[in-house]
């Protein structure tokens, strides 16, 4: 049976969250303050953590990061759930690691199709990944054993989201790639308030892209479709 471990110091949410979960068909094992929802992830090595953000003595980014930097945790996808909408506090989230993000207040019925798409998705070894296959598209070389982008000898380490992303524009390169089959198809689920998100890890792609660059650019911004991939690169800004 599926287990998931949600931190959340609300009793009322974290009541609610393990009724509809557990009606879902899911094992739930709760927690009240970070300390325990670490302790429980070491212990339990659940199959996913509904981590709340705003707790005391111990924050979810705290927990999160503990996770991360743990061996036996570190693959466990975490969605985190906060009533902080701030753009900062999301950069904050994915920069640590986290999977997805849902703001307070929420409907269950959201937070339920989230947690069976992200399950989908991790419980799934990519295609690339289970046949060790190196992609290469102009300058740009995807090595999915490390979750590695390399351009020209220069290497720089993603997130497993954000090498998803890479590899769906790589597959489509030279064509838009619109903002909800990047939903579909890296998240597995499609929401407008969700848009977002791809913003952030854009963001961080490029962020990464250009330390390795050498001053070209390699994903466009399509206002009001999508994103597209440059394998070669341009040396003006592309938006």
């Amino acid at each position: 049976m599926t287990k998931i471990l949600v931190v959340d110091d609300d009793e009322a949410i974290n009541e609610l969250i393990r009724f509809n979960l557990e009606l879902s068909g899911y094992k739930v094992i709760c927690a009240f303050d970070g300390n325990r929802g670490y302790a429980l992830a070491k212990q339990e090595l659940p199959d996913a953590i509904v981590l709340d953000v705003m707790m005391p003595e111990v924050d979810g980014y705290t927990v999160a990061k503990r996770i991360r930097e743990n061996q036996n945790t570190k693959d466990i996808p975490i969605i985190m759930l906060t009533a902080l909408n701030m753009l900062q506090n999301k950069v904050q989230g994915f920069n640590i690691g986290v999977d997805d993000y849902l703001v307070k207040p929420f409907e269950i019925e959201e937070l339920l199709v989230r947690i069976k798409a992200l399950l989908k998705r991790t419980n799934q070894i990519p295609r690339s990944v289970a046949q060790k296959e190196v992609l290469t598209k102009g300058d740009i070389t995807l090595i999915p054993e490390t979750y590695s982008i390399e351009i020209n000898g220069k290497t720089a380490k993603v997130t497993p989201i954000e090498f998803d992303i890479v590899n769906l524009l790589m597959q489509n390169y030279g064509n838009m790639v619109s903002s909800a089959k990047i939903l579909n198809d890296v998240w597995g689920y499609s929401s407008d308030d969700a848009v977002e998100t791809i913003r952030v890890h854009m963001r961080h792609i490029r962020t990464k892209l250009d330390k390795i660059s050498e001053g070209k650019k390699y994903i466009e911004t399509i206002y009001g479709g999508g994103y597209r991939l440059i394998p070669e690169g341009v040396v003006q800004k592309v938006k």
